[in-house]
């Protein structure tokens, strides 16, 4: 499962389908529950497992931890800076490294030395160092009877501040993160590492092996792992906390703990919004999805040089089409929502018999209403989403946002943010002109076909040319393809984006109005959301106490559960698979693509230890972003990294259960074994750890 291309899609679509994060779940279950570290659930873990996590062991696990800005999850693993995540997690930046005669991520890449190691484009990696609740300074903002429009203004203003002032004070990154649905709001304070390099990735089909196919399924026989390096000052960075190396263990029924950065989940979500994502919102992203995999199905056809520059978007788009599948085949199932009405009732019960918590119960009627202003908004879109046409919306964006005080402007261009997104819009990255025009072409024909052809602003975007004539005027004459031309044209400010002759800047400038008059109602929605989220969460924890875990919001959380195998379809499913699995796997499936393994493995299969460890399930919960998370034992060492959660978990958007459901690892004890005998690398394996 490509947990972190799961993430990157969820934000550009979240604006198309109105999918917004939300809160907690109700009720605990099992092994449920992304648990915010500054509140574990000790006592449930004491109880269940007999183990309570020191203060030390928390702060060294997250302080080993790693967030990926690409959309992903790591962790430290050495003193000298070595960061170990998903090859899949990677595969953004092994594309962007990757030329016609370098394909880093199809064959492979091994750094020798500290000079061979390769400096990535645009990748920033994030430390998490503090957590601080700021709700009450985030809520004196709000005042009674604001118009949601005013009071989502004011709440990002206080929010912008905080973070501001946070800056100037530590020099770290500040990020206030909204929790429970806008029950709670914490401050994050990060370190940020910009100076990363590549140091070894295995081959594509090694860390694929079995392709989309296999995707979600178990058992599995992937190596889906890559080492960067982070440097500081020009030199290895010296890493106080990273993880011990386990590889004996992860064994059945072992407790184990999963440190990363899930995306998002949406189990607070009332019945009525329920109903509205699968009943509209997510069939429309999934046919969002479907026409992006035929365009680039279509355009990687016309070679192998385009194959392979459509690749990663490919990748991405049909993993996240087959989780919303999954996602959207859970929520039609029947008694999910009956059961979830029923709980709401018991909920109101308890409630009413309060007088002073029976006010709250108006809060469902609240987003039951909204949820038809969510209709109309759904099919007005006004963005257009290409790498080209991102830059350009961003830096046309932000020649008016910075005529603002920070606190003032839209969120992403607040001064706090302003180092991260710099380096996203100014960074060197391969763009390819016609991989552009036919993802822009797509997008002008969406456009169209959202709005209809009549439409003044579709109108406007042809110019009166097809969809594809237009796309390809638009793209051979944008010079935002290089970053230099960026940065200039962001140094002109707003006159700059006035003047600008640049068709791509001319055509968001043109769609500009309508993206903020759209954005500004969507807002708005969202706030009076938040507001009745915020009376849900209250209403939770006055029913279910403080067993009560946020949503998934792209922050550090901490999974615990068992290696713990399932049955599936009569069979008993085992918790492990080993090594030498792996080539038979390839002999059960004839060495057909994508059932093939890499030259090097065949080369070393002697070598080898068949029996050892390979990939592995547990009980831990985990959703998109997780990918690259380390799974460490109760001792806080190394044990495995999540890359996948089989096809019975793609519902945990909505719900968790541990009867199926189960996340998906590689054993680091395959990991050190591939390294040292596969891929001629023992000179990094002796690195981790230490």
């Amino acid at each position: 499962m490509s947990l972190s291309k799961l993430k990157r899609l969820t934000i550009a679509l979240a604006i198309a389908s109105n999918l917004l994060p939300m809160a907690p779940s109700n009720r605990t279950l099992a092994d449920e529950g992304m648990w915010l570290f500054n509140a574990l659930p000790k006592k449930q873990l004491a109880s269940k497992y007999q183990f309570e996590p020191s203060q030390s062991w928390v702060d060294h696990v997250m302080l080993s931890s790693v967030r990926f800005n690409s959309g992903g999850s790591a962790s430290f693993v050495s003193s000298n800076g070595l960061v170990l995540t998903n090859h899949h997690v990677a595969a953004d930046t092994l594309f962007k490294l990757s030329t016609a005669e370098h394909n880093y991520n199809e064959d492979g890449f091994l750094a020798k030395t500290f000079e061979e190691e390769i400096p990535a484009t645009d990748l920033e990696l994030n430390q998490l160092i503090s957590i601080e609740d700021v709700t009450a300074k985030v809520n004196e903002a709000i005042k009674p009877d604001m118009p949601p429009a005013d009071a989502f203004k004011a709440r990002q203003a206080a929010m912008a501040q905080i973070e501001k002032d946070s800056l100037d004070k530590t020099g770290l990154r500040s990020d206030v993160v909204t929790l429970y649905g806008g029950g709670r709001y914490h401050l994050y304070r990060y370190k940020k590492y910009t100076d990363v390099r590549l140091v070894w990735a295995p081959e594509a089909a090694s860390a694929f092996f079995g392709g989309d196919a296999d995707n979600f399924e178990y058992p599995r026989y992937c190596l889906d792992v890559t080492l960067f390096r982070v440097y500081e000052d020009g030199k290895p960075a010296k890493i106080d906390h990273y993880l011990k190396m386990d590889p004996n263990g992860a064994k059945d029924g072992d407790l184990v703990f999963v440190s990363g950065n899930p995306g998002r989940t949406r189990r607070i979500l009332t019945s009525d919004a329920v109903e509205f994502q699968r009943d509209t919102a997510l069939p429309r992203t999934l046919n969002l999805l479907r026409r992006k995999e035929i365009a680039l199905q279509q355009y990687g056809l016309e070679g192998p040089e385009q194959t392979r520059r459509g690749r990663d978007d490919l990748f991405g788009v049909q993993n996240s089409r087959k989780a919303y599948t999954g996602m959207l085949a859970g929520i039609q199932d029947p008694l999910f929502i009956e059961s979830k009405r029923k709980n709401e009732q018991d909920i109101f019960n308890t409630l009413k018999a309060d007088p002073k918590l029976a006010n709250l119960v108006g809060a469902w009627d609240t987003i039951r209403d909204l949820q038809n202003k969510r209709r109309e908004m759904l099919l007005k879109p006004a963005s257009l989403r290409t790498q080209l046409a991102g830059f350009a919306e961003k830096i046309v964006l932000m020649a008016s946002e910075d005529a603002k005080p920070s606190a003032q402007r839209l969120r992403e261009f607040r001064d706090s943010a302003r180092q991260s997104l710099e380096q996203e819009l100014f960074s060197e990255v391969p763009v390819y002109e016609d991989l552009e025009r036919t993802l822009l072409a797509d997008e002008l024909s969406r456009l169209a076909e959202d709005r209809g052809g009549n439409d003044p602003l579709v109108k406007t975007a042809l110019a009166g040319k097809s969809p594809r004539n237009r796309a390809a005027e638009i793209i051979a004459g944008t010079k935002l393809a290089s970053a230099q031309a960026r940065k200039e044209l962001a140094q002109k400010g707003l006159d700059g984006i006035k003047n600008s002759t640049d068709p791509l800047v001319a055509l968001i400038r043109d769609i500009e109005p309508e993206y903020r008059k759209i954005r500004e109602a969507t807002e708005a929605i969202d706030e009076q959301e938040r507001q009745a989220y915020a009376k849900v969460t209250e209403a939770k924890f006055a029913v279910g106490g403080d067993s009560v875990y946020p949503d998934a919001t792209f922050t550090l959380r901490l999974s615990y559960g068992a290696v713990s195998g399932y049955e599936s379809k009569g069979k008993q499913i085992p918790s492990h698979t080993k090594l030498g699995g792996a080539f038979e796997h390839e002999k059960v499936h004839l060495q057909k693509d994508p059932w093939v393994l890499p030259k090097s493995w065949h080369a070393a299969k002697e070598k080898l230890n068949p029996d050892i460890p390979f990939n592995f399930v547990s009980t831990c919960d985990i959703i998109g972003g997780n990918s690259g998370s380390p799974v460490v034992s109760r001792d806080g060492a190394m044990v495995g990294i999540i890359f996948d959660g089989n096809i019975e978990s793609l519902p945990g958007d909505f719900y968790y259960s541990d009867k199926q459901a189960r996340s998906v690892s590689v054993h680091i004890a395959g990991v050190l074994e591939a390294m040292r005998k596969i891929y001629n690398a023992g000179h990094l394996a002796d690195q981790m750890g230490k």
